[in-house]
């Protein structure tokens, strides 16, 4: 069976009511064994002992400096964990998890058998039951309906995810009928909803409050160590974090590839801080997720560097960044 991918890249306000993600651009690293939750547990951000009640959590993998290695949607399949997140960040995060893993009785593997579709739209859910005899919510946020997995994700924007191998997920896509996007658009959702989509860790430069991993409940401080756990509880209870995540949006005169972000000071202009992500739609719409100084005002005066006239605007996360 061939799945029809659409190539374009639709500016948020051009997609349709209801579409179809290919999630190639995503996979997840795979952990089953006696000591699955205990190996976790000592490794990433968030309390795997939570995800019994909670069924999903979003978390982080840092080194031993609290720098993130990933950021993750952690959830349970067939017994096992996954730690779903782009390709581009589990490399490293494996390797780590690999090195420490040989001490613990758990399997680490690539889940490389599954493919990763998203149904996204007003309308996903009234679709969803044409084919499942139940739908996860947000009180049930994640089901297994024979082979395949799906996901209740909340935002601004109704997402689920369809998990299974292949020849199974691309039925059920097919017999939606509808339109089929480039894993692209994810990125575009991830940007919006303001979840971290690292495409490039090499530099481990950021801890997870500079990803606010804390506002999206991806950060325990209660559930003791974990690797890198010092540098986090350092930044959170001394206040020693001075940077966040923003969504930025603009308009391009022309398509960029490398895109840099500037803040005005005075007469001048200086460097803003690092893009970890981006989208540039076919009008040349932009949409940039930035770690830039946690104190910027949606006020504040940003540019694109290769284009000086091109300004950026602050756009509102469903989240508060407020330190209570």
């Amino acid at each position: 069976m061939t799945i029809t991918i659409e190539q374009s890249h639709p500016p948020l306000s051009d997609l349709p009511d209801t579409y179809l993600i290919a999630l190639t651009e995503c996979n997840a690293i795979k952990l089953q064994g006696e000591e699955q939750n205990k190996y976790l547990q000592g490794q990433i951000t968030c309390d795997v002992n939570e995800l019994e009640q909670k069924k999903i959590l979003h978390g982080a993998h840092c080194n031993a400096k609290g720098k993130v290695f990933s950021c993750f949607r952690l959830f349970e399949r067939n017994g096992s964990y996954l730690l779903f997140q782009p390709k581009s960040t589990i490399e490293h995060s494996f390797a780590e998890l690999k090195k420490f893993g040989v001490f613990a009785k758990v399997e680490i593997t690539t889940a490389d058998n599954l493919a990763f579709y998203a149904l996204v739209g007003d309308n996903a859910e009234t679709l969803l039951k044409t084919q499942f005899n139940q739908v996860p919510d947000s009180q049930t946020p994640v089901i297994e309906i024979n082979t395949t997995t799906l996901i209740y994700l909340a935002g601004k924007t109704n997402r689920y995810l369809i998990i299974d191998e292949q020849a199974q997920v691309e039925q059920h896509v097919a017999a939606f009928s509808l339109p089929v996007y480039s894993a692209n658009v994810w990125r575009l959702l991830e940007i919006v909803e303001g979840i971290p989509y690292l495409e490039n860790t090499e530099k481990s430069e950021f801890v997870p409050q500079m990803l606010n991993m804390q506002a999206i409940k991806g950060i325990s401080f209660t559930k003791g160590c974990y690797l890198g756990q010092e540098t986090v509880a350092r930044m959170q209870y001394l206040g020693k974090n001075k940077k966040a995540l923003f969504a930025l949006q603009g308009q391009l005169p022309s398509r960029t590839k490398d895109i840099d972000v500037e803040k005005q000071l005075g007469e001048n202009w200086r460097k803003a801080g690092e893009v970890i992500a981006s989208y540039v739609s076919d009008d040349n719409q932009c949409y940039l997720q930035t770690v830039l100084a946690s104190d910027t005002e949606q006020t504040a005066s940003l540019r694109v560097k290769a284009h000086p006239d091109a300004l950026l605007t602050v756009t509102a996360l469903p989240y508060s960044l407020s330190q209570e």
